[in-house]
């Protein structure tokens, strides 16, 4: 490896790794809520110790010190206490976890209201501005706890503080309950095998009979998304459509009601003119009206292409209808689109899905997954066997550096469906990588938690292209957050800018897009022979099949969550229909109330939805102006990804990350194509985020 510049540092040479896992997952409910409770009254006494001190006896040990060492063995334990509510086989683990959340929940309202604590880190910085220096990451701690005190109304009046807080509380439990109606919805609809016709039969075989003998579609993903792509009786897609936006639709209707009020009343009294504009303020975007202008040109830039998409989509439903001898009116139901979107990729294309999926067995996409990261990275994992873990399905590894055998972290993955289980896919960050209170290093523990088929008594589990998308990406997060090397645990891992967090994880998905990643991750479940060189050359140029569409979609979800949190008194569901007809020119199905399903404006996206848009630019910048300039699995350019994007956590920002990996300000001009647009000669220069 080339010598470390001044100021950074090499891996494997710092301070010494405490390479234990302290997350323990046999907690029985009454477990869960003793040691809720002793982790309140723990951490607030070292709240109640700070908030004492007489303001001229401040220093760093006794201050900030103490409120980030408190904050190391708080986050580990929270994680352990709420994490089972997502994961736990047992029903009254997930209930103790969840009742857990809401306790910590309100304890944290409480802490970051804490007037008097407030008041000791403002004395310390008047005090060290007249000597004292602090690290870097210190000096970002103090002012961005300082930041975040005047962000709840610290400065502020009691009374105005109480009723924040009384907003922050109630906010936090309507989000929890919001997504737990989701998480513990067992809706299923029942179908004979002719009203399921163009599904496969590995897909028949694993469904549950109901007392009829009909099969069981329930609306998770594994099943909802497989039905709406491949069966062709509009009839069932259109009813499994229909359940799918009324999940929840009563109790959830309510809440987002409530939730967006809430926010709105909170930000009048912190002098925000919007809930968007307050918490865009700590985003690379800063602003509501910049976010409006960014999607507002990518829907203008994008709107061609999604009619053309369109006008192809709908000759397929003509020819389809006549095939079958069913009526066409001329227009497109929100349960036609994955259908036809799925006809566009296996016609146009020739990329047949079901034949695709026999070459990525979850196995072999595992290991050649977990190969890639590794080479990338310069990481080893490896597996620990007999691990404590949550359920049997759940494996655990650990992670070295290769080249100094210093132990970076560990992750689990947990990637089968099971009820009650969340129902997305996702990282969750559960013991931060930071600075111990002794100065020696914790190493990071993450979890990867997906919903990807079974295996069945037939056949393996049997990854979908765009599973094997997802798997990469939600992996990158989990290498965000074991290979961020912060001192502090509020910068440790993906703590970064809302609007920046996904580009690591993105940028990671172009490799299921290159041709070697591919081959190395891919062969055929029965004959083990390799994806043919014909269907991977299709494969990839599907990239942009039905991309207009696809990213118009993105917009639609993105400007409905920018909607609710700019203007009073809009229905969501009302403003989700126009959106759809007018970007889309596909309706919302009457009755239904996707955004009462969206878990993202309960689950910390509120306002932040577009961020998906957003980073995209900085992930596609990085992809094409590195790895693809100079080599995909080019082991220096990932030491460099991992050096100056994932190393530094939170504690730097991201629009600094990013012009150190690229040698110069991001562009837009590389995103623009990767969308399939021709780019103006104008898009050379630095883009307007």
């Amino acid at each position: 490896m080339p010598p470390a510049l001044p100021g950074e540092v090499v891996f494997g040479t710092q301070t010494r790794v405490c390479a234990e896992n302290r997350l323990r997952w046999d907690l029985t409910p009454e477990k869960i809520q003793q040691l809720s409770d002793e982790l309140i009254a723990k951490t607030k006494q070292v709240y109640d110790t700070v908030g004492c001190l007489d303001l001229d006896n401040v220093t760093y040990e006794n201050t900030l010190k103490a409120l980030a060492d408190v904050e190391v063995e708080y986050t580990v334990q929270r994680n352990m206490l709420d994490f089972p509510q997502h994961v736990s086989p047992c029903k009254e683990v997930r209930a103790a976890s969840t009742e857990a959340d809401k306790k910590l929940s309100e304890f944290d309202v409480e802490m970051s209201m804490r007037e008097d604590v407030y008041q000791r880190i403002v004395a310390l910085k008047g005090k060290l501005e007249e000597g004292d220096s602090l690290t870097v990451e210190a000096k970002r701690y103090m002012e961005r706890l300082i930041k975040l005190g005047k962000r709840n109304g610290l400065h502020l009046p009691k009374e105005t503080q109480e009723e924040i807080k009384v907003i922050k509380k109630k906010l936090s439990n309507l989000c929890i309950d919001f997504n737990k109606h989701l998480n513990e919805d067992t809706t299923s609809l029942a179908f004979t095998k002719e009203e399921l016709g163009g599904l496969p039969e590995d897909f028949l075989n694993s469904l549950e009979k109901d007392e009829d003998g009909k099969l069981k579609i329930t609306l998770k993903y594994p099943h909802y998304f497989p039905t709406m792509k491949k069966c062709y009786v509009p009839e069932t897609r259109k009813r499994l459509e229909q359940a799918f936006n009324s999940r929840c639709k009563e109790e959830n209707s309510a809440i987002l009601k409530e939730l967006v009020e809430l926010r709105a009343k909170k930000c009048a009294l912190l002098g925000f003119g919007t809930h968007a504009d307050f918490v865009l303020e700590m985003n690379m975007a800063k602003s509501a009206k910049k976010v409006t202008s960014f999607l507002e040109e990518l829907a203008r830039k994008l709107k061609p292409l999604g009619e053309e998409e369109r006008a192809v989509i709908l000759k397929l439903k003509e020819q389809e209808c006549q095939k079958r001898s069913l009526p066409f009116q001329g227009e497109l139901h929100a349960w036609d689109t994955r259908y036809y979107m799925t006809q566009v990729e296996e016609t146009q294309y020739a990329v047949d899905q079901n034949t695709l999926k026999e070459y990525f067995p979850m196995e072999v996409v595992t290991q050649g997954l977990l190969d890639i990261y590794q080479e990338l990275l310069d990481l080893t994992f490896e597996q620990v066997e007999g691990a404590p873990i949550w359920h049997d399905d759940v494996t655990l590894y650990c992670v070295k550096d290769r080249t100094s055998g210093q132990v970076v972290g560990q992750f689990y993955l947990d990637l089968f469906p099971r009820e009650g289980k969340y129902g997305h896919a996702a990282c969750f960050g559960l013991q931060p990588g930071c600075l111990l209170p002794d100065g020696t290093r914790q190493m990071a523990v993450a979890a990867m938690v997906a919903n990807f088929s079974k295996p069945t008594a037939d056949a393996p589990s049997l990854l979908q292209h765009d599973e094997v998308e997802t798997y990469f990406h939600e992996f990158g997060h989990v290498m965000h957050q074991l290979c961020a090397q912060a001192d502090f645990a509020m910068f440790s891992g993906t703590h970064v800018e809302r609007d920046f967090v996904e580009a690591p994880s993105q940028m990671l998905e172009n490799w299921v897009w290159e041709k070697e990643p591919l081959q190395r991750m891919s062969k055929h479940y029965k004959t083990g022979g390799a994806i043919p060189e014909e269907l991977l050359d299709k494969l990839i140029k599907s990239r942009l099949a039905n991309t207009g569409l696809f990213n118009l979609r993105q917009i639609v979800l993105a400007k409905v969550d920018q909607c609710l949190h700019t203007k009073c008194a809009v229905d969501p569901a009302e403003e989700y229909a126009r959106l759809c007809q007018e970007i889309l020119g596909v309706p919302a199905s009457p009755g239904t109330n996707m955004p009462a399903t969206f878990g993202h404006l309960a689950g910390g996206y509120d306002a932040q939805y577009y961020g998906y848009l957003w980073s995209e630019v900085f992930s596609m910048d990085m992809f094409y102006a590195r790895f693809k300039q100079e080599g995909i699995m080019n082991p220096k350019v990932g030491l460099d990804y991992r050096k100056c994007i994932l190393n530094p956590g939170g504690s730097e920002d991201a629009s600094d990350m990013l012009k150190k990996f690229l040698g110069r300000d991001p562009k837009q001009e590389a995103f623009l194509l990767s969308k399939g647009l021709t780019v103006e000669p104008e898009a050379g220069t630095p883009c307007a985020c």
